[in-house]
């Protein structure tokens, strides 16, 4: 655009010079208005050539254009200067202040030439029209890719930010997760041993001075205890499964959980097996076995029982396992929230880590009549889960999500 502005300014002075006959004025005056025209142009786009500054530059544009049609009335070859004047009109302008203004120096521009030459020929009105047509098109053009491109920036923008807070969330949602489970995890393992560690040194407080071999007997099962723990926390650190599992299998980890039981608590604690044991999928196992754990360590703490019976059963599709005893029982509507009691978190971690291996919980118990708990597991790794829990009368099923149906 500014080569061609001075091209044509250097035209029409160079031809104001060489032909002074067909000018109306003396060539010293067009080659005078030329360089004014081309010091306004230069000004102009130096200064106020944007779309950020309206009025200036619309005062520009009018100046600019009064300039030109000075030129135009001096010599003819000013007409061809209406073309760049176009392309600055419809860009710079509002799309329908552009339109006038276009419009309006296309008439400016076939009257001069008429004028020159003294005739009104369509040809003459030809060049400006399609010139002043091509002008508006490419600036059109021009601002729809221009919004376009804005378009497609605020989106990436939006797309980065929406990245960026999902990102965030998903941090927030990972820790979460990762506190619950070690909630979990300690609530089964590290608090029941340290429950249990604390019964039997009180047992053993208890039995001296008068019976020292007992309150061995206790120490004994206690730093046994502690060893189990001592475990649990080093494998919290290497993320592995649990000790009881790593060297041995299902039945018997559980096993060995009934005879810890057993003797912490001074309750009969029997493993009942049900069909051929077949491999399970090692995050069921673990659940199953922290499951247990819970279970028990309630009705070692809470209960009041005298006998507890653990029941494994395979099955062509699932694996369950049943904790059942003759304690005091309870309500299970009234158990207290996560956080509020041991017990209330004990059972929604129960419930927490099944639904989450895609397992059915079913807790049943009423007060006087033991308590059942029930959990299974499909013998794959995928399934839905749900969790049931109620009494005799009265059941309630919730399922993984946590909705109450």
């Amino acid at each position: 655009m500014h080569l061609l502005v001075t091209l044509l300014l250097v035209i029409a002075a160079v031809r104001a010079v060489l032909e002074p006959g067909a000018l109306s004025a003396p060539p010293a005056v067009v080659v005078t208005t030329a360089a004014v025209l081309g010091a306004l142009y230069a000004a102009g786009v130096a200064r106020l050539a944007d779309r950020e500054r309206p009025r200036a530059t619309a005062a520009w544009l009018g100046v600019l254009t009064a300039a030109w049609v000075v030129l135009v009335v001096l010599t003819p070859d000013g007409v061809w200067l209406a073309f760049p004047l176009f392309f600055l009109q419809a860009h710079l302008l509002p799309l329908r202040p552009g339109l006038l203004a276009v419009a309006l120096t296309t008439v400016a521009a076939v009257l001069g030439y008429a004028w020159h030459r003294g005739v009104l020929a369509p040809a003459a009105a030809i060049g400006p029209v399609i010139g002043a047509a091509v002008a508006v098109a490419v600036v059109l053009g021009y601002h729809a890719l221009a919004r376009e491109s804005e378009q497609r920036r605020r989106l990436v923008e939006e797309l980065s930010a929406t990245r960026a807070e999902l990102a965030v969330a998903e941090r927030a949602a990972g820790a979460a997760g990762e506190r619950e489970r070690l909630a979990r995890e300690i609530h089964d393992t590290l608090a029941q041993g340290l429950s249990s560690i604390q019964l039997l040194l009180r047992a053993a407080g208890r039995a001296l001075p008068d019976d020292p071999t007992v309150a061995a007997g206790h120490v004994e099962v206690a730093r046994s205890t502690a060893q189990e723990n001592l475990a649990e926390a080093r494998r919290f650190v290497r993320e592995l499964t649990p000790p009881s599992l790593a060297t041995a299998s299902l039945p018997a980890a559980l096993q060995r959980l009934c005879d810890t039981v057993a003797v912490q608590a001074g309750i009969r604690v029997s493993l009942h097996l049900s069909g051929d044991p077949a491999p399970v999928p090692t995050p069921h196992e673990v659940a199953l076995l922290r499951v247990a754990q819970s279970a028990l360590a309630n009705t070692a703490a809470h209960a009041g029982a005298q006998r507890a019976d653990l029941t494994v059963t395979y099955m062509a599709d699932r694996v369950s396992l049943d904790v059942v005893d003759d304690g005091a029982g309870f309500d299970p509507a009234a158990v207290p929230a996560a956080g509020s009691g041991d017990s209330g978190f004990g059972l929604a971690a129960m419930r927490s880590r099944v639904a989450q291996l895609g397992g059915h919980l079913v807790v049943e118990a009423a007060r006087g009549a033991g308590t059942a708990i029930a959990v299974s597991f499909p013998r794959d790794a995928g399934g839905g889960g749900s969790v049931v829990t109620g009494t005799d009368d009265d059941e309630h099923v919730i399922t993984a999500e946590g909705e109450r149906a």
